[in-house]
């Protein structure tokens, strides 16, 4: 079964990790540590550990993930 096209949908065909790696490059770990602080981003941030972690808990991903599509909107509002 092929699963349907989601062309409006920016988080489809993304991994964790780049949605991660662009939040990290973008905002910064302390940013990003202020902006939503868990621990995999304020105490010794990587790539890895916050995988780690936002795989095993969906509340925290929930975040990482609206706070991606936060700053897509900034970014496309900053371009324009």
């Amino acid at each position: 079964m092929q699963t349907p096209a989601q062309p409006r949908n920016p988080l489809h065909g993304l991994t964790l990790e780049a949605i991660v790696t662009a939040l990290s490059e973008h905002y910064g770990w302390q940013n990003l540590g202020e902006r939503i602080p868990i621990r995999c981003f304020t105490h010794e941030p990587s790539v890895a550990s916050s995988l780690k972690f936002l795989r095993k808990t969906p509340w925290a991903r929930e975040k990482v993930e609206s706070l991606y599509l936060f700053m897509l909107r900034d970014i496309r509002r900053a371009t324009r």
